[in-house]
């Protein structure tokens, strides 16, 4: 028997979780709820993640967004890739860069024959397979073209770097026009339902400052790593990964713009974490990731400051957090989305994206008024599984190091990792096989770039990749090798594309 549908919902905190929520629950419910999201101007927006990976692409035409509007709005530019510094062993770089390597045509996929011939000393370094990332260092830029068939220019796969308060406001301003109704207020009390029924316990509304009392059915909690109402009311609990992740703080300061203006994020790793450094086109977004049990906040600071590419335009600010999840991400009536369901560091851009895909799973499992128990346990499943396997991902970047330089990265490299993680590892440095499971975030080029990239050997490849010939496995590489160099010979320069299709319309400092 079908239970009546909710008719109220309420998102508790704005920022880019919340306005993504609005934006987009407006945009599929076609006005036949009532959404109404409640945040507060005295409280600050974290807003680190102004690095995005390609699927945000799927976000943005759900939503209705034009790109080059979009990147016009919020200072916007491209990404082809991440760029590793200092990872492997200091002086190592790598780029981590989206899309595919050469084409496949034979039995095995195309890594196995480089790794073949990489072997024997007749393969050029990996990234000169890869559009995406020979594109990114030459600074060049521009959309997938499918003019020519089976042309590289058809494998550019990016994404975005763009200042998230600005992404906010533009999402408010869009969700608004949809129906969203925006309430500004504190909130200073949640009432929880206490009538004897079935749903006691449920959040019932929050209060406001004001006096003011906002009633909803279905409350998505949008308030950062506090958690009003997942944790502070809801008691839901919360799973640490310091263990394997021990970086607990964050220093983030803007700076000034330089020449050129680089298609591709770039984590430099320090003594005891790493730095960020994401080009826009009116700044330079950096950003200092550090274990407080290594380093101290003002020698974090000054490491910071002292590898900036610009003069810097406010003072460093100081950003705590504990990564991990919540235990569940949706109890009772309510979803955590964003900060309020968990944390990981946003070594490989994935903030933004654990809200839109938070976004679809509501959507997928969206309740009536029973709020159905199963959907529940299958929407908390289906959260788990892709936190851990990201986690599973960064962690990898940290095992890998084999810098001696410092006790942090030894402690990295000497840590127990998980058991998936150590079976991936495992398979690849026997015949250098890649493993994607299921949905997992990261496919199996992913791996392959970070593993390469920081030096993890391998004992052989596929025995399949002998099947052709040596000379044939050469000429098959050169060829993907060339056209791909003359592919970025003829794209356009990244600033220059962006001057003539989604330029700002003015600087705009902070």
């Amino acid at each position: 028997m079908q239970n009546p549908p909710i008719k109220t919902i309420v998102i508790v905190g704005g920022g880019t979780s919340g306005w993504m929520t609005a934006a987009a629950l407006s945009t599929m419910l076609r006005g036949r709820y009532q959404i109404r999201l409640v945040e507060s101007d005295e409280i600050g927006i974290v807003g680190v993640g102004e690095a995005t990976i390609p699927m945000i692409q799927r976000f943005n035409k759900v939503v209705g967004i034009d790109e080059n509007e979009f990147l016009k709005a919020t200072q916007g530019t491209f990404k082809l890739g991440i760029e590793f510094v200092n990872w492997g062993k200091l002086g190592d770089r790598y780029m981590h860069g989206f899309g595919r390597f050469g084409q496949d045509i034979w039995p095995v996929s195309f890594e196995q024959y480089w790794q073949k011939m990489s072997r024997i000393g007749k393969a050029s370094d990996l990234g000169e397979y890869s559009i995406t990332r020979m594109a990114a260092m030459a600074g060049k830029f521009m959309p997938a073209s499918h003019e020519v068939a089976n042309s590289p220019l058809a494998d550019i796969n990016h994404a975005y770097h763009f200042d998230a308060s600005l992404y906010a406001g533009f999402l408010s301003k869009l969700s608004q026009q949809r129906g969203v109704q925006r309430i500004e207020g504190k909130i200073v009390e949640v009432a929880q339902r206490n009538d004897g029924g079935t749903r006691d316990g449920d959040v019932a509304a929050v209060v406001l400052a004001s006096g003011e009392r906002i009633e909803g059915e279905l409350f998505i909690d949008c308030s950062g790593f506090r958690g009003l109402l997942i944790e502070e009311t809801l008691k839901t609990g919360y799973e640490d990964w310091t263990h394997w992740l021990p970086c607990d703080r964050a220093l983030a300061v803007p700076c000034d713009s330089v020449a050129p203006l680089t298609p591709y994020t770039r984590s430099t790793a320090h003594s005891a974490g790493w730095q960020w450094r994401i080009p826009l086109q009116h700044r330079i977004g950096n950003g200092h990731v550090f274990c407080s049990s290594f380093i101290s906040e003002d020698e974090a600071a000054a490491t910071l400051l002292a590898n900036l590419d610009g003069k810097p335009l406010a003072d460093p600010r100081l950003i705590k957090f504990t990564t991990g999840m919540r235990k569940q991400a949706w109890n009772r009536n309510v979803v955590a989305i964003g900060l309020a369901g968990g944390f990981l560091e946003p070594l490989e851009s994935t903030s933004i994206h654990l809200i839109q895909t938070a976004i679809s799973r509501l959507v997928n499992f969206f309740p009536d008024q029973g709020f159905d128990p199963v959907d529940i346990k299958e929407y908390n499943r289906q959260s788990r599984f892709e936190f851990e396997r990201i986690r599973d991902f960064i962690i990898l970047h940290y095992k890998l190091n084999q810098r001696d330089d410092s006790a942090f990265w030894q402690a990295c490299a000497a840590m127990p990792v998980p058991e998936a993680l150590t079976h991936k590892m495992d398979l690849y440095r026997s015949r250098a096989r890649l493993l994607r499971v299921d949905d997992e975030l990261f496919a199996e080029v992913g791996w392959l770039q970070v593993m390469q990239g920081q030096n993890l050997q391998t004992a052989g490849y596929h025995p399949l990749a002998d099947v052709q010939s040596e000379a044939d496995t050469a000429e098959y590489l050169e060829s993907v090798r060339e056209v791909i160099a003359k592919c970025v010979e003829v794209m356009p320069d990244h600033a220059a594309y962006i001057a003539q299709h989604c330029a700002a319309a003015k600087p705009m400092m902070g």
